[in-house]
């Protein structure tokens, strides 16, 4: 995986000697020529987008031991590694005691400099991830800890520390796994809270009949078996943080309750004579659209909009590829240092493209589980495609379409005709500028007339027989079937997938005689 690695050296031709052989290993070098413009890129904006710093230990001003105790006080953690002519033993010591990670004498051999990077990322990639637990474990988690490089994601991040700043009731949506109890450890960690309890509630793992204990508490003798007293879930979370998983799932008994939390700050334990007073910030997550079990009578309309004050939506993984690598490099690390695998390194040029390239239904938890077999699975010193084959057999899988054998110009740029389809085109150079330029598909060339061949499974046919646009109706129901097709009949999803209500759906299945046969019964 390429990282940016920053290289500070007075000296021009060992400048250029470590930029290069840094490019020749895969990264991306940034050299800086003093220790003064060294500390002041690492203490600026772009600073935590270093992985490592190659320092020359002797310059002018500041030298290299200067520069690892500005680091150091300015709180800046990266692996250094640290090179100089003169290598006695003392300068070793103290140059290792100011927090260098490694030590080479020039002139260092490309080899021993690159195992030296090498150690010092999965170094630097480990203690991240180390200190990152620590303080998700300790409530301090905050916002700079979270791997991204997403513009959609920034938005997130951006709401969240708005929403840090005040009580105001959250609401994250998201697809299941696309991270939401992270970013509420974040909001946690970055408010007036942090460091307080952060309690997390899986609404929809705990048993009917058991919710309103576990969430309220319960008297001794309120109930058959309630032997001793149980303090619940709001008033563990007092002081702190109370965040309510898959919400959409409570009992509409539950409901009642909650909202009464929420206006009077106090709740009922099951059996108490009065109430009990509990200060908690609320937040709330769900993979469901709350809005449509709202109008659908199955969530409580004063409660959705209590709870629905400050909403986050957090995108799903196939809309901020960006962040892949990111992920995945977090995993490596974490994983191959609790399997043992020291040899492990990183994950080759060829397995990252495999992973960008695929969907992630399963978003960020799906990824993890794949890294973490992969670095089971694996023994060599990169991961490779052949430790991700259930990924690789599915992207193979994927339609690849024909290119169009024509393209025409449109104001200076290489585009494509129209296609039958409706779809996305590729992208592929411009044969004139170099440019990217859009292309589509031939009709003739691929067959796409109407009844000429199969439709590929994600794309629908806009023209019919005769070669005239198809009615709405027919594109409707074509899109229904491919819904209910590509979510397995999960009536649920393909509605919000779909954008409407699930009465909605149910009355257009019927109006297309869709209600047999459609793969529905045996998913719900």
């Amino acid at each position: 995986m390429a990282e940016r690695i920053l290289i500070c050296d007075d000296d021009p031709v060992q400048r250029r000697l470590l930029e290069e052989a840094v490019r020749r290993f895969g990264h991306v070098a940034i050299v800086v020529e003093s220790g003064v413009d060294a500390v002041a890129r690492l203490t600026g904006p772009e600073g935590r987008s270093f992985a490592l710093l190659i320092l020359d230990l002797v310059m002018p001003d500041l030298d290299g031991m200067g520069v690892l105790l500005k680091l150091r006080e300015a709180g800046v953690s990266l692996p250094v590694i640290v090179q100089t002519s003169h290598g006695g033993i003392d300068t070793v010591v103290s140059a290792m005691r100011a927090g260098a990670f490694d030590f080479v004498v020039k002139p260092v051999s490309p080899e021993r400099l690159q195992v030296s990077i090498q150690n010092g990322l999965k170094f630097g990639a480990l203690e991240d991830e180390v200190a990152r637990a620590r303080r998700t474990a300790t409530g301090t988690l905050t916002f700079e800890d979270l791997a991204t490089a997403s513009p959609s994601m920034e938005r997130v991040i951006r709401l969240g520390r708005r929403a840090s700043a005040s009580n105001i009731p959250i609401l994250i949506e998201g697809e299941s796994g696309v991270g939401k109890e992270l970013i509420a450890r974040a909001i946690q960690g970055s408010s007036d809270r942090r460091a307080k309890p952060f309690v997390t509630v899986n609404c929809g793992a705990i048993a009917e009949n058991l919710v309103e204990s576990i969430l309220f508490g319960h008297e001794k003798g309120a109930f058959t078996g309630a032997v001793d007293k149980h303090v619940g879930k709001f008033q563990e979370a007092h002081g702190g943080t109370l965040f309510l998983d898959e919400v959409g799932e409570l009992p509409p008994e539950v409901q009642v309750k909650l909202l009464r939390a929420i206006q009077e700050g106090e709740i009922d334990p099951v059996g108490s004579r009065k109430p009990v007073k509990v200060d908690f910030r609320l937040i709330s997550a769900t993979n469901r659209s709350l809005l449509d079990m709202t109008k659908e009578g199955r969530f409580r309309e004063d409660l959705y909009y209590r709870l629905n004050v400050f909403p986050i939506w957090i995108p799903p993984l196939r809309d901020r590829r960006e962040d892949i690598p990111e992920l995945v490099k977090t995993f490596v690390a974490r994983f191959a240092a609790e399997e043992g695998r020291r040899r492990l390194i990183g994950v080759a040029p060829e397995a990252m493209a495999l992973l960008e390239a695929y969907d992630w239904p399963g978003n960020i938890r799906q990824l993890e589980n794949a890294v973490f077999r992969a670095v089971v699975l694996s023994d060599e010193a990169w991961l490779t495609v052949d430790e991700f084959p259930q990924i690789a057999a599915q992207v193979e899988r994927a339609p690849v379409l024909p290119r169009h054998h024509r393209l025409i110009a449109i104001e200076g740029r290489a585009v494509a005709e129209t296609s039958p389809y409706i779809g996305l085109p590729q992208v592929v150079a411009a044969p004139s500028s170099g440019e990217p330029a859009m292309t589509g598909w031939s009709p003739s060339a691929a067959g796409l007339t109407a009844g000429s061949g199969p439709t590929p499974f994600g794309f629908l046919r806009s023209l019919d027989a005769d070669g005239h646009v198809r009615d709405l109706a027919a594109i409707e129901e074509e899109m229904i079937r491919v819904a209910i097709d590509h979510y397995g009949g999960r009536m649920t999803e393909v509605a919000r997938r779909l954008g409407i209500g699930r009465s909605t759906l149910y009355r257009k299945l019927k109006e297309y005689g869709l209600e047999e046969g459609a793969g529905i019964e045996a998913a719900e």
